[in-house]
Parts: C-alpha cells; sequence; structure tokens
C-alpha cells in the first residue's frame, strides 16, 4: 500500500511539473495611473493591487502600474483607455466628464451620500448598470476599485468669510464641484495632483481642493496656502475605478476578469479603513505647521447647496444621460432616506 501511494505521489508532482513546463507566458496588463505610487491611499493600489493579484493568479496575471506621465499625461489616462493607446488606467469617472457630464455621476456628487449610499445605490440602484453601459459604448469597461470618506474642501491663501471672497479666485477644483464654484466667480481648472502645488507657488492658482488630508499633507499644499476648509461638501464619498480596454477585457480568461473585480473588491475594503483610520494623524501635523484648519459657516454651505441644485437642473436640461443618471439616483436616495431616518444616530 506505501508503495503505490509514494508511486501515486509521484505520478502527480511529475504531472504538475510537466503543467508548469508547459504554462503559457503570464498575461500582462499595464495600467496608467493618475495618481503618484507614492500617494497615500490612492497610491497604495498600485502596490496592493498588483500584489495581490500575481499571488491569486499564481503569476498568471502580472499587473504593472505606471507612473502619471510614464506612458499618458495623468488627466488622460481613460481616454487613452478608449483610444486603445494604453490597455488599462487607474483613475476616476470624472477624468472621463469630458466625453459626458453623466460620468462625474459615478465618481463624485456635490451633497451627495456617504460610502455606504453611494455604494448601495452603485450596486444595488442601477447605478453599476447604467456605468458600465456608457463605458462600454466608448470601448472601456470599468471596475469599481475604490472609494474614500468626505475630503477636505480646499485651500486658500486667506480666509474666506463669505461668498464674495471667492469672487475672481483661480483654483484647481474636481468635477461637478467646480461648477459650483463657477457660480460664485471661481475660475476652475483640473490639475492632476503632482502639478497642483507648483502652480499655487507660481500664482497660476490662488487656491486648490485635491482630496483627503493624509493625501493632501506629502503634496506640500500648506506649505503655500494656509487655510484648510471643511467639510467637503463637493465630494462626501468619492468613487475609483479600474479601467481596462473593452478588447483587452474580452480576451482575458474568465477566471482573469473575476480575479480583478474580487481584488477590486479588497482594493476598496482597505481603502474604506485607511481613508478613515489616517485623517486625524496628518491633520494634528499640519495644524502644527501653522495651518488653520476651518469649518464652512451654515450659511455658506447652503450657498454652495442651493448653488448645486442650480447646477444639476442645468445639467439635466443640457444631457438626456446625465438626467437619466441622476434620476435614478434621486430615486434611490429618497427611499434610502426612509431607512437613514429610522435607523441612523445622525
Amino acid at each position: 500500500m506505501r508503495v503505490k501511494i509514494v508511486v501515486g505521489a509521484l505520478a502527480a508532482l511529475g504531472a504538475l511539473a510537466v503543467a508548469d513546463a508547459g504554462r503559457a507566458e503570464p498575461v500582462r496588463l499595464d495600467v496608467a495611473s493618475t495618481f503618484p505610487n507614492s500617494m497615500p491611499v490612492l497610491g497604495e493600489v498600485s502596490r496592493y493591487l498588483p500584489r495581490k493579484v500575481l499571488e491569486a493568479s499564481e503569476g498568471e496575471l502580472v499587473m504593472v502600474f505606471h507612473e502619471p506621465g510614464a506612458l499618458v499625461p495623468g488627466a488622460d489616462t481613460v481616454k487613452a483607455v478608449a483610444a486603445g493607446r494604453v490597455p488599462a488606467a487607474w483613475a476616476g469617472a470624472g477624468w472621463f466628464a469630458r466625453e459626458d457630464s453623466a460620468f462625474n455621476m459615478f465618481s463624485s456628487v456635490p451633497f451627495g451620500p456617504g460610502i455606504g449610499e453611494y455604494v448601495a445605490w452603485l450596486y444595488r440602484g442601477g447605478g453599476l448598470e447604467m456605468a458600465r453601459e456608457m463605458f462600454h459604448a466608448r470601448g472601456i469597461h470599468n471596475i469599481p476599485c475604490g472609494v474614500i470618506p468626505p475630503e477636505a474642501s480646499g485651500w486658500f491663501r486667506k480666509e474666506i468669510r463669505t461668498v464674495d471672497d471667492l469672487k475672481g479666485l483661480k483654483m484647481r477644483f474636481f468635477g461637478l464641484g467646480a461648477k459650483v464654484m463657477q457660480k460664485f466667480g471661481v475660475v476652475t481648472s483640473q490639475q492632476p495632483p503632482g502639478e497642483i502645488l507648483e502652480a499655487l507657488r507660481s500664482g497660476t492658482l490662488d487656491a486648490a481642493e485635491f482630496s483627503l488630508p493624509a493625501m493632501d499633507q506629502p503634496l506640500g499644499f500648506y506649505k503655500v496656502a494656509k487655510y484648510y476648509y471643511f467639510p467637503g461638501w463637493h465630494q462626501q464619498a468619492t468613487l475609483f475605478d479600474l479601467y481596462v480596454n473593452k478588447a483587452v477585457w474580452d480576451k482575458l480568461p474568465k477566471r482573469h476578469r473575476a480575479l480583478l473585480e474580487i481584488a477590486c473588491g479588497d482594493a476598496m475594503r482597505e481603502m474604506i479603513a485607511d481613508g478613515e483610520g489616517l485623517q486625524w494623524k496628518a491633520m494634528k501635523e499640519m495644524q502644527a505647521e501653522g495651518v488653520h484648519i476651518k469649518r464652512w459657516p451654515p450659511d455658506m454651505l447652503v450657498a454652495f447647496e442651493n448653488a448645486w441644485g442650480e447646477v444639476a437642473a442645468e445639467e439635466a436640461a443640457a444631457s438626456p444621460s446625465f438626467k437619466r443618471v441622476y434620476d435614478s439616483y434621486l430615486r434611490f436616495r429618497e427611499n434610502y432616506a426612509i431607512w437613514r431616518h429610522f435607523n441612523f444616530l445622525q
């Protein structure tokens, strides 16, 4: 019996050796990143995701993240995936909103929901189906791959006491929130992260919003602008995707596609933990450097929200796809409000 077991084991090992010898070359997926690999939270994906995919695929699938600008400019990564110039990108849907403003809705929404409600709309309210319909029509497959909590509202060189103080400011601002700020006379632009500090130093920008305190801190905005405003009314939760050229995606084996979906789900969990767990430390350290952490007064938040209502109505009138997505989002929020009202402490 022992002889039979040993012989059987040796035969199995031999079969594995033959299988390994005949294994095809690993599939390589080059990813153009919008965010520097060294960046906290968002940059972590460039290390976490390839490692997880490599281990789970036992070397069959290799992801290689490239720094912004290495393959294509940081602001053009999603556009490059659509054109087939790069096979994949790590970015947010807002970076593709020039194609259609409705893409903003799959990135962040002013005065929008927190993480739980946003993800619920995406996966249970039809959001992901609409996003994929729109992306597929442009040759892209999107995989939700990250989400962060409320961002800061922005860095300013001077204290902002009323909405009149905003008029004429040149400010880096992302997504639909930029259209709200334009209502108050702010001149907005959307520089990628690596260009913001120099623009502040040179005077090209007077103010800037980017992301969470732990992500803003290493970019050094606090060295130029000392007034740091909260809450991030423009991005109460922000979604990020892995974008894969649709032709590339369709050629991947089903196990590789499933693995990318699973690994991105893990990445979302990690990002939530980092997004919630790292901010207070960065805020305290920047306060020690002379940063004034401010909260918008209630009357300014009301003004921002009223302006957002105007922007949403204008976007819906100008874009049928925006109206369709926004109506879906509003219906879900109206129903979700029943659950939120009765079961949440705040």
